[in-house]
């Protein structure tokens, strides 16, 4: 039931990850959670607010929409800009940026509405005081998101600042790192229970590593970052740092101390050198370790598992050459990682093809621009035959 304090909030996240956002959502006791196109919407009061932008691991940003009007061109975007009060936001010594998101046939450019909407602004504002708020695209009193879906603009605050995917503790990076957001999706959507060893053969910069041990060990994501967007809030619920350090302290008191066997390898020395930094930084080098080894001469540990890997697409090797890196992917899944759940990340369909083994399951996702598919291939301990047939040995002994 939405409680009087309640406004609806936006949670902005990857295509492919709104589901798992939307579980998150509603662990942490959002209401009227609802899917949509790369984003989960529901309510909550400010406090929920500051837990969702501490708290979700798959979401990139949390929009407040306050204001919404019908856009036919640029006069009537400008007028519909100028129609709000922005005094309410802020004051006129205060800075701001504007984001836009273009869904509509009416405007080609966001960058140019983008413009506009702080044209409309400031001329509100000189006209009123002679002068006016300025532009800060690093860190601005108010950043305000507007989304123009055919013929509506919705204006939101964000209350995140910077992307939530920039957790803060990562300063090292490889080539094409994997974005943070991206990375705990992942390892949420295997299902993981947290308990098991967890893989990562091919780590890079570690952070699929890093994401699986804050999930684990139930550290908030955003526990390193500096600040948000909301902290700088004074008209529009304005920040409230007792109740930002209280709900930040409840979080840390959840923090548990499992000691899970999370693993990496990493076949260059200098990449493998990064990762232990950014493991480190995590402060969660008491749970991950990294390797310098090829994936081939990984040594698994016994036992049951979940294996995450986001390998190279082939955007910079050779079809030769990638064909056989998927190859050596599959023959070593079927010959170290007999009981383990094996899932990869790719863009590459026909690489895909090389690995030889049938996936059980085929997510779609994006790792950036690129259209990827997140495929499951499940190592069966001893035969499939052997297995299907244990397995229907334990549920007949269930209902017997």
């Amino acid at each position: 039931m939405k409680e009087e304090n309640d406004f609806k909030m936006i949670a902005k996240t990857i295509f492919g990850l709104e589901e798992i956002l939307a579980q998150e959502l509603q662990r942490l006791g959002a209401k009227d959670v609802e899917e949509h196109n790369r984003a989960v919407s529901f309510s909550g009061d400010k406090g929920f607010m500051y837990k969702a932008n501490l708290s979700l691991r798959t979401a990139l940003r949390i929009l407040v929409p306050f204001h919404t009007f019908t856009v036919t061109d640029e006069k009537s975007f400008y007028e519909g800009m100028q129609s709000i009060n922005w005094e309410d936001y802020m004051d006129v010594g205060d800075t701001l940026a504007i984001d836009t998101v273009l869904s509509s046939d009416l405007f080609t450019h966001s960058q140019y509405l983008s413009q506009k909407a702080k044209d409309a602004i400031v001329d509100q504002f000189r006209a009123k005081h002679g002068e006016r708020p300025s532009v800060d695209l690093d860190k601005p009193t108010l950043r305000i998101n507007l989304h123009v879906y055919n013929d509506t603009c919705t204006v939101a605050l964000d209350s995140s600042g910077e992307s939530l995917h920039k957790r803060g503790y990562r300063d090292k990076t490889n080539l094409a790192p994997i974005n943070e957001v991206l990375a705990a999706g992942l390892v949420l959507l295997t299902g993981w229970d947290k308990r098991t060893n967890f893989i990562d053969p091919m780590c890079g910069s570690g952070t699929i590593l890093i994401e699986a041990a804050l999930i684990a060990n139930n550290i908030p994501p955003g526990y390193f970052r500096e600040d948000y967007g909301f902290e700088r809030w004074k008209k529009y619920l304005p920040f409230d740092e007792e109740l930002w350090n209280l709900i930040f302290d409840s979080a840390v008191n959840k923090i548990t101390d499992h000691k899970q066997v999370i693993l990496g390898g990493e076949i260059s020395p200098n990449v493998a050198k990064k990762a232990k930094e950014n493991i480190k930084l995590a402060k969660v080098d008491d749970v991950v370790s990294v390797k310098i080894c090829d994936m081939k001469d990984f040594e698994v540990p016994p036992g049951r598992g979940v294996v995450v890997i986001n390998p190279p697409y082939g955007e910079r090797m050779d079809k030769d050459n990638i064909g056989e890196l998927y190859k050596m992917m599959g023959d070593t899944f079927k010959k170290n990682f007999s009981g383990y759940d094996c899932w990869i990340l790719s863009s590459n369909m026909d690489a895909f093809k090389n690995v030889g083994l049938r996936p059980s399951r085929k997510i779609a996702l994006f790792n950036g621009p690129l259209e990827c598919r997140f495929m499951k291939f499940e190592m069966y301990q001893g035969t499939k035959k052997t297995h299907k047939l244990e397995e229907g040995y334990q549920k007949k002994k269930r209902q017997d």
